[in-house]
């Protein structure tokens, strides 16, 4: 079966650029009728809350993504214990003594020699005696992973085959010198236990690959099928980044957005499909096959998201509709369908809605006050249909010479007090004639 996963670490609340990956592997476990797993990568106990964890699966909810598995790293450590201790014991992880300040004078160092920065594995060389008396001076031990240094080649289900050289690379820091795991251990243990068979993911850990398919080798576990997709920037260019304090889910959520324009806009930009509207995820999921997904920067438009959303709700269905009119306090679906078109958001509506329901400011100007009593006069008696406001129009016309913009706008002015808004043939049989009567002067 296929098992995918997607793991955000709980430091803040997702943005754009991390619900791309969320729902990418959400339509590649719903095309192959796979399990998506939710993983809380949270061994970082200073910044990770579980606040923000909940945050997390209140921002998939809202976008539709409902996982089939939750699991929490800081509930795994005797697993990543586990595994520590056996490539201890295989002799692939080994104790480095150094201090930040010692590493970076040797990086340095290598880089005014022209030397490739990497870690130089001084501390393969120390004897056992050396290792007491560092720890002796107070000195904890990092641990490294002891790279094989080759080509290690995978075929990537996005970007196709790939090679990643980790003679190139530093032993990796697996362990911190308080004992904490740095994401890479973690990460290939709960792959291994959780049978996750494909890992999508953004392009900026291709060169990760390399280190974590060597570390899957080492624990005897399979190797799992990976796949890059291209990142999502912003309309400058900029990468998303909660750091930089970038627009979450629950922003776009608070401003009024559709959580399908969302979804749309964060998996779909930066592909070969159209941005377009789409009824459900499973349908994208359908449709998104991954060699769609282009090599280039996937940047996202704002103002498309905007068009976006206002399409969606053009096309929104009464039967959709009805329980969040129902929630303010709005009713009918003749009244939907007259004011889904002037919608931006949905939330527009309650503004809206007063068109029929008053108040409504009239707006009458001097010149045409005359022109509105005499419409006044000859409004039609009930009962009213799509067929009264060109009945009424029509012997204006008649009476006035009036025709156009002179005849129309005034009428629109003074029954709604805006310039714009639904055709006036389908409000008026809403409002009804005793409201009408009260908003012409």
């Amino acid at each position: 079966m296929t098992v995918v996963r997607w793991a955000p670490s709980p430091t803040g609340r997702i943005h754009l650029g991390n619900a791309r990956p969320a729902l990418l592997n959400w339509f590649y476990a719903r095309r192959h009728g796979g399990r998506y797993v939710l993983r809380m990568d949270d061994t970082d106990q200073a910044r990770s809350t579980r606040e923000f964890a909940d945050g997390i699966e209140v921002d998939l909810a809202w976008l539709g993504i409902t996982p089939d598995l939750l699991v929490r790293q800081s509930d795994r450590t005797a697993l990543y214990d586990a595994a520590r201790d056996r490539l201890i014991a295989a002799g692939r992880l080994y104790p480095c003594y150094e201090t930040e300040d010692e590493l970076d004078r040797r990086r340095k160092r290598a880089r005014a020699l022209n030397k490739p920065p990497i870690y130089d594995r001084a501390a393969l060389k120390l004897t056992a005696e050396d290792r007491a008396r560092l720890e002796a001076e107070g000195r904890k031990p990092h641990w490294r992973f002891q790279l094989d240094g080759r080509p290690v080649h995978f075929d990537d289900l996005i970007k196709g085959p790939q090679t990643v050289n980790t003679a190139s690379m530093s032993d990796p820091v697996l362990v911190r010198e308080d004992g904490s795991y740095l994401y890479t251990l973690p990460s290939v243990v709960d792959d291994i236990d959780l049978a996750i068979t494909h890992v999508i993911r953004g392009e900026d850990h291709v060169s990760n690959t390399g280190t974590q398919i060597e570390i899957f080798e080492a624990l005897g576990g399979a190797v799992p099928t990976f796949g890059h997709h291209n990142l999502l920037t912003d309309a400058e260019g900029q990468g998303f980044s909660k750091r930089l304090g970038s627009e979450s889910i629950a922003d776009f959520r608070a401003a009024g957005y559709e959580p399908m324009a969302v979804a749309i806009m964060a998996s779909i930009t930066g592909t070969s499909l159209p941005i377009e509207t789409y009824e459900t995820l499973d349908e994208i999921a359908n449709r998104l096959d991954f060699s769609m997904i282009s090599h280039g920067p996937a940047r996202f438009d704002p103002a498309e998201l905007d068009g976006l959303n206002a399409r969606l709700l053009h096309t929104m269905p009464y039967e959709a509709a009805q329980p969040r009119l129902s929630s303010l306090g709005l009713e009918g679906e003749a009244l939907w369908l007259l004011l889904r078109d002037n919608l931006h958001k949905f939330g527009d509506i309650t503004a809206l809605a007063k068109l029929v329901t008053g108040p409504v400011e009239s707006i009458v100007a001097d010149e045409d006050r005359d022109f509105l009593a005499l419409a006044k006069a000859l409004l039609p008696p009930e009962p009213w249909d799509q067929t009264t406001w060109s009945h009424w129009t029509d012997a204006l016309k008649s009476a006035t010479g009036r025709k156009g913009k002179p005849l129309f706008l005034p009428l629109r002015l003074a029954l709604t007090g805006r310039h714009d808004g639904p055709e006036l043939k389908s409000l008026l049989p809403l409002v009804g004639r005793r409201a009408c009567l009260d908003r012409l002067p």
